[in-house]
């Protein structure tokens, strides 16, 4: 398994966000391949974000669920016709009210509010499909998939904490 990683950890600077503009207190960044086997060591790199801001336990596993299942989402949907070298890029930022979680991907267009609205709700969907979508967007404080200026998707998530 090859992973490229981009690690930026830096401090206090402002961000233009899909959600409103925040002081970001830290970023990181990590390049990974189209490829499961990197859920691990994306949980490992994303771990150093709550180094230095200790999160409530229960937020810092609702982030974790959203980072893996966003990944998963992408590697199965995004980018499952692609080569398992097409790069999938990560971005976390935290400041001292939330966490933004970018995962910017190469696949196909898809309609995430079309997809939210036509699948089951999680107690009455018993599918082995679109669970991960449902279980996000109850987790999430915001969840979007939009095209970027560079033709690429990104798959924003923020969680306030």
């Amino acid at each position: 398994m090859k992973i490229l990683k981009l690690n930026k950890l830096s401090s206090a600077y402002d961000i233009s966000s899909t959600f409103n503009k925040i002081k970001v207190d830290h970023k990181i960044c990590l390049k990974v391949n189209t490829d499961l086997n990197a859920s691990s060591e994306i949980l490992s790199w994303f771990e150093q974000i709550n180094q230095t801001l200790m999160i409530n336990q229960k937020i810092w596993w609702q982030c974790q669920t959203l980072l893996i299942e966003g990944f998963a989402n992408i590697v199965e949907h995004a980018h499952n016709n692609l080569p398992r070298e097409t790069p999938i890029e990560i971005e976390v930022c935290l400041s001292n009210q939330q966490i933004e979680i970018r995962i910017f991907s190469q696949g196909k267009p898809f309609d995430l509010e079309k997809e939210l609205r036509e699948t089951s709700e999680l107690e009455d969907n018993d599918q082995e499909r679109g669970r991960g979508l449902k279980i996000m967007s109850a987790i999430a404080d915001k969840l979007s998939y939009e095209r970027t200026t560079d033709n690429r998707y990104c798959l924003f998530i923020s969680k306030f904490y």
